[in-house]
């Protein structure tokens, strides 16, 4: 079985997956130790063509009760605090295909405790696929987007769907000036449908030889989820920012004053384990001669996974284009191939690397090619050193 410091996040909630595989331990306790008969009903009746909520009587409720929102410990012999189906924050934030995972292949899938039995012998995917079902009407609010709709993080377009994360960014110039950024960006979801985000640069230039580096221009933004439908696939996002005006204007890493970005961000799941995802935005200065910028990006991509329950990689494309609303300014197109890859067997640790490209008459004079990577924690589904 999971230890208690696996089934605990860093807010010391029980962790998305965790909970998950202890649920799927109590259900598998349930069944016959032999582990190849499907479990039967108080009754004797047969419950292999059951509907889910009937194999979650007999199988579940012993642990997690009629109502899903579990047996309280003192009820039970063991500590883990069994988790509550019923609580929206915690069950709508993961796909099926996640909790049936740990549920058919045991603890080890989603690096945890080989205590945590598999019960592929007595559950076919389709069996849990049912129980799932159920378990997905304990929670009652639709307010909150389901997890299917929290599609591959792109390295430059912000996605519609509200998380509970922090990334680290970097970026290198490819040239003679090697110019580097990092950034901080930690990410927080309050209620059903929107989070706050807070990103602190850091930048290193260097001119006529010498080095300068310092702290950036550091954003507070907002988003919040006005459209979401898992039926057909899309949830569809507004938010802005301010830029503040934190850095050192003089060596290239601020601005001369502080400015305000308002953007839409749009997430579509298309067959094949296909996606696309879109941000348009407007950004305006808050000072005198600074000018106003539109800016719009698409990313296409895929997911893949090693055999049915191994860990994801995801190639995309993402294309960027900018325009200052001034007169004389041309647009300005980026292409920028990527791959997100799953860094642990959890996949909640995720790192993406892709080489931003310059398009276009003298593209590469006026903007070098770039290298650009990112570290992802979803720091609700455990710690950085969990899962592994």
């Amino acid at each position: 079985m999971a230890s208690e410091e696996d089934l605990t996040g860093s807010a010391g909630r029980p962790s998305l997956v965790a909970a998950v595989a202890v649920a799927a331990f109590h259900f598998a306790i349930a069944l016959p130790a032999t582990g190849a008969q499907f479990p039967q009903a108080a009754n004797g009746e047969d419950l292999a063509d059951a509907p889910g909520e009937a194999i979650y009587a007999a199988s579940c409720a012993n642990c997690h009760g009629l109502d899903g929102t579990g047996v309280p410990p003192s009820l039970l012999a063991f500590e883990e605090e069994v988790p509550d189906f019923t609580d929206c924050d915690f069950a709508a934030r993961e796909p099926d295909a996640d909790w049936i995972a740990v549920a058919h292949e045991g603890g080890p899938v989603r690096g945890f405790s080989e205590m945590m039995p598999a019960f592929r012998g007595a559950l076919t995917e389709e069996q849990l696929a049912r129980v799932m079902g159920y378990i997905r009407t304990l929670c009652t609010d639709d307010n909150w987007p389901r997890g299917e709709l929290n599609l591959p993080r792109p390295l430059l377009t912000e996605k519609a769907y509200p998380e509970d994360e922090w990334v680290v960014e970097f970026g290198l110039d490819h040239g003679d000036d090697r110019s580097a950024s990092a950034a901080y960006v930690y990410e927080q979801r309050f209620g059903p449908r929107s989070q706050v985000e807070i990103v602190i640069p850091y930048g290193w230039r260097r001119a006529d030889g010498d080095l300068s580096h310092g702290l950036g221009d550091v954003v507070v933004g907002l988003k919040h989820a006005l459209y979401h439908d898992l039926d057909v696939g899309t949830i569809f996002s507004i938010g802005g920012e301010v830029i503040l005006s934190t850095g050192d204007e003089s060596v290239g890493l601020g601005a001369p004053g502080n400015a305000l970005e308002a953007f839409a961000s749009l997430g579509q799941i298309l067959p094949g384990d296909a996606f696309v995802q879109a941000q348009a935005g407007y950004k305006a200065p808050l000072y005198a001669d600074g000018a106003n910028e539109g800016f719009g990006r698409v990313v296409l991509g895929r997911s893949f996974t090693q055999g049915q329950w191994g860990r994801a990689w995801t190639p995309m494309l993402e294309v960027q284009v900018k325009h200052d609303f001034e007169s004389g300014a041309e647009p300005r197109l980026d292409l920028l191939p990527q791959a997100q890859i799953s860094l642990n067997t959890r996949q909640h640790v995720l790192a993406n690397i892709g080489v931003l490209v310059p398009v276009g008459s003298d593209a590469a004079d006026a903007r070098p090619v770039r290298f650009v990577t990112y570290i992802l924690l979803d720091w609700f589904d455990g710690g950085f050193f969990e899962g592994w």
